[in-house]
């Protein structure tokens, strides 16, 4: 909505519609402004009344119960919200979490009664009591294969029982458990009903009868509304007393004892309020629960989900005079902070780091509560990236016309327009020690927090460093699909982001990449990292060589095997793999067709025989190791024409050689091509496991163009000599950066083809495009609907930074699964203590020290000033100063200038922009005992 709508009195509906069908133009959306008839109402499958006066809301949800039509109640009042969900007596959930159904390989199944089934030694099954499974790929007991669902019953982390399997042929070997995902009834009561008997979801446990006493406020509006013809005034003391007399009584019709008349006091005198973030959070949980109500996908709110922010409120009531309307386009929030919060808001300076879903969120919300609308304040938003097609079904500030433009200035543009008043600037840079010359101590000095909107841990952690160090609050979100989390982070008060984090992804190991995959997403991984390795890292270093005189002399000052490994892959390059026309981008592509899908399995299987068994009297290829096939090329496959066309065209493009993208012609071209007979060869080693590939790099140099042999300097010159005489090159190679999301570069033509051909070799189902690409290209998922949610709790939050809160019950972290649903909000963690004698410190502490001094006072000051001596002094990783240096180097640095000495060890200038220096020390104390102790904040002259 404008200011021009609300001169002009537009209806709503009709003021919003155009924008709102620009979002989507495949979703058709039209305004009605008539009345909500049954004739009307059962055109749909689903019915959201938001602000509906309760003789609506019960005449519309007797309509919908009555014709099985799906009702939603979605309302915010001030700092409180709830939804209602009426889905019928007899709803089908489809899918009750969204996650992907654990597969587990089987090591052995008995014949029971009572059927013992055990996984593999690698892998946890992931399943849970009461789960149901089918078996595929079993051997000997090939009854379970495709059998209905069973139902398990877990009995620890690699076994589950399947009841009784003592009629079924003996189990042999082999098989995959795959969960199977069940449907579920859930029968929902009317509105009539329920608000009668309640049923709610528990969001903060801090809050325990918080539900409850909102569900009554809620019920006891309406009726307030209906007596009065109006809500109560916001801070009215007498509205409020009424109010919460009605409470009691309405609470007595519902057999409840007691009230919380403090909080139904503060409803009371808020709910005329209206709130951008709380719209916003709740705007998400109903939008989600519409399309479960639509697919049956995901658990809907089973009934009610009430939910309140009162923490956001002062302590000390505000007047009625300082929260009354003054005809601007805040009075809903002031209605419930008052006036002199809302310059407060105007005046505030934030630093938004990323524009991406949840940073286009935030900045809409920073508009609409007006913070940077008055005086000095700002906001400024920086992100690298420009917008993509992809990104439009989630980030709302961007149309079709916008892509290929910078993020952050069209996000930025766009928030003006909502809200002209607020200063917004836009910057196009990535956050990290390169852009520290922009954001510097001046810049963060002037800010009064931080909003974090980044999708990588990486800039994450380095932000929270930052914040850290400049002590500014931090607001942290995060999603991941349905699920999400809002952090605060409180100088002086909380633990920081870095402070706790998640257990590292876990990886594949290498073997089972090179050897022995046994699920698409190893083949997927293989098929990146081939295209890595022969279209990006070989290429990149063909084109150092071509471009870089040293680079010769600087390679061969790399460590173990590496010179020779970069030096072959260049000599490959530019003289064995050289192609000089499409023709021979087909030849090299058919012949590495034929290395990677059958030379290789071949010799493999020359290696480890179908029969082999291991030193433990197991058949070799068994449990997590598939026994793999060659395949033998065929042109009329389309899936091998798939390979050699997306190959061959990417093999000429590193070359600048012009491409075929007729798969006729190319598929003539490869029918003429003479592939050598393969031969096994006896005495080639092939690693089993990590640590034995380990061992043999480490003992031979091992893998890549070395051979697994040792340096050897003879192999070096040769391969100089026959560089050298190649002179330079008269053609440019250029490296490919792997893009997933240009459907015509043929990169995930690539990858989907070669992943595909190494699944055939072990038989293992293949990906589609569309899934290959969200493995592959590692799209994290991501709706709108959780990013709407996490961005209204964060600008929460904000209110209560804004106010100078300082205590942590004030503040509240969130974790959430839209799916499940499940929300839990609770406390920050206050930042771990720690002591040096009698001083406790925090993360957020430090020394301060001015300089300049030597580092002989530098040691000095801290002995006599804090009783600390110093054993270690480093800077970065720089190692300044240590109790085990020679007395030779200690009295070469004692007398320098310490920013001598970090420009001495570094080999680096200190940067102009540079306002101190960041020691971290190690100290003993006066009983000569370690200490643990803040780090020094060195300020230079």
């Amino acid at each position: 909505l404008t200011a021009e709508d609300v001169a002009g009195g537009r209806n709503r509906a009709e003021a919003s519609c155009q924008q709102l069908s620009e979002l989507n133009h495949y979703v058709p959306t039209v305004a009605y402004t008539g009345e909500l008839t049954e004739e009307f109402l059962q055109k749909f499958r689903v019915v959201v009344l938001t602000l509906a006066p309760p003789a609506e809301q019960r005449r519309v949800a007797e309509i919908t119960h009555r014709h099985n039509i799906a009702l939603i109640v979605a309302d915010t009042r001030g700092l409180f919200a709830q939804v209602f969900c009426d889905f019928g007596v007899d709803f089908t959930v489809y899918d009750q979490n969204g996650a992907n159904p654990s597969s587990a390989m089987v090591a052995s199944i008995t014949n029971d009664a009572e059927s013992l089934v055990t996984c593999v030694d690698e892998t946890r099954h992931g399943f849970e009591d009461g789960d149901y499974v089918t078996f595929t790929e079993v051997q000997g007991m090939t009854e379970l294969n495709g059998c209905a669902p069973m139902k398990i019953k877990v009995l620890g982390p690699y076994t589950f029982s399947i009841g009784d399997t003592s009629k079924l042929s003996p189990y042999l070997r082999g098989g995959i458990a795959t969960q199977v995902k069940m449907s579920k009834q859930m029968s929902f009561k009317s509105l009539a009903e329920a608000e009668n008997a309640p049923e709610f979801i528990m969001t903060d446990f801090a809050k325990w009868d918080h539900p409850a006493n909102t569900q009554i406020a809620f019920t006891v509006l309406g009726r307030y509304q209906e007596q009065h013809g109006r809500l109560p005034r916001p801070w009215n003391v007498e509205d409020a007393a009424e109010f919460v007399e009605m409470c009691r009584k309405r609470a007595k019709e519902m057999g409840v004892e007691e009230v919380n008349e403090a909080m139904l006091t503060k409803f009371a005198k808020v709910c005329a309020g209206d709130l951008c973030p709380m719209n916003g959070a709740i705007g998400g949980i109903t939008a989600q629960e519409v399309m479960k109500a639509c697919t049956g996908k995901f658990t809907p709110i089973n009934q009610y989900l009430c939910y309140d922010a009162l923490e956001c409120l002062q302590e000390a009531d505000l007047t009625e005079e300082e929260c009354a309307p003054t005809g601007s386009r805040y009075d809903g929030q002031i209605a419930v902070f008052g006036r002199k919060f809302q310059d407060v808001l105007g005046q505030l300076k934030y630093f938004i780091v990323g524009a991406g879903a949840i940073g286009c969120e935030l900045l809409k919300n920073f508009a609409m509560i007006g913070v940077a609308s008055k005086g000095d304040g700002e906001i400024i938003v920086t992100d690298m990236d420009l917008i993509e097609k992809s990104n439009l079904n989630r980030q709302f500030l961007f149309r079709p016309h916008d892509v290929q433009q910078p993020k952050s200035r069209v996000a930025a543009q766009a928030v003006k327009r909502m809200n002209g008043d607020i200063k917004v600037t836009s910057h196009e840079n990535r956050v990290g020690p390169e852009t520290e010359r922009f954001y510097d101590d001046t810049f963060f000095n002037r800010l009064d927090g931080v909003a974090n909107a980044l999708d990588n841990i990486d800039a994450r952690i380095y932000m929270d460093r930052r914040c850290v160090y400049y002590r500014k609050p931090l607001l942290e979100s995060g999603t991941l699909g349905t699920l999400g989390n809002i952090q605060v982070v409180v100088p002086f008060l909380t633990e920081s982001y870095s402070s706790s984090q998640d257990p590292p992804e876990k990886s594949i190991p290498i073997c089972t990449l090179k050897n022995f995959p046994n699920a698409i997403e190893h083949t997927l991984q293989w098929a990146r990292d081939t295209f890595e390795g022969i279209f990006k890292q070989v290429a990149e270093n063909a084109a150092q060589y071509i471009s870089d005189p040293t680079f010769i002399e600087r390679t061969l000052k790399l460590p173990g095997v590496q010179p020779l490994e970069a030096l072959e892959s260049v000599k490959k390059a530019l003289i064995d793999d050289r192609p000089k026309s499409i023709e021979d981008c087909v030849k090299w592509a058919r012949m590495y067709f034929e290395e990677q899908y059958s030379n290789q399995i071949r010799q493999l299987l020359f290696n480890f025989p179908p029969d082999q068994m291991s030193s433990t009297g197991q058949p070799f290829w068994s449990g997590p190791k598939r026994l793999p096939e060659a395949i033998t090329f065929d042109p009329e496959e389309p899936l091998h024409l798939d390979y050699i066309f997306a190959t061959a065209n990417l093999k000429a493009e590193v070359y600048g050689i012009p491409q075929q993208r007729n798969r006729d012609a190319i598929r003539k071209i490869v029918m003429t091509i003479e592939v050598p007979k393969f031969t096994p060869r006896s005495g080639v080693k092939i690693a089993v496991t990590d640590s034995a590939l380990q061992a043999e790099e480490n003992g031979g140099g091992g893998g890549g163009g070395a051979g697994g042999e040792d340096l050897d300097p003879d192999r070096i010159g040769r391969l100089q000599s026959e560089l050298a005489a190649l002179g330079k090159p008269d053609f440019t190679i250029t490296p490919l950066e792997f893009e997933k999301d240009d459907d015509n570069n043929l990169h995930m033509d690539f990858i989907v083809a070669a992943s595909n051909l190494r699944a055939a070799n072990y038989k293992i189902p293949p990906a589609d495009r569309h899934k290959s690409k969200l493995i592959a290209g590692k799209i994290m998922p991501a709706i709108a609907t959780t990013t709407s949610l996490v961005a209204g709790c964060a600008s929460l939050e904000l209110y209560k930074l804004a106010q100078g809160f300082n205590t942590l019950e004030r503040f509240k972290n969130g974790f959430l699964n839209l799916a499940l649903p499940f929300f839990t909000f609770s406390e920050p963690i206050q930042a771990k203590k720690a002591t040096y004698y009698d001083k406790e410190w925090t993360l957020w502490d430090r020394f301060e020290v001015k300089g300049e001094l030597t580092l002989q006072e530098f040691l000095d000051y801290f002995e006599r000033e804090h009783k600390l001596k110093i054993t270690m002094l480093s800077q970065g990783v720089c190692m300044l100063y240590a109790f085990f240096m020679t007395k030779q180097k200690q009295q070469e640095r004692l007398n320098l200038p310490m920013s001598e000495v970090v420009r001495k060890v570094s080999k680096k200038s200190i940067e102009p922009h540079v306002r101190a220096l960041v020691f971290e020390i190690c100290c003993n104390d006066e009983e000569g005992e370690d200490v643990e102790v803040p780090y020094v904040r060195y300020v230079l002259p």
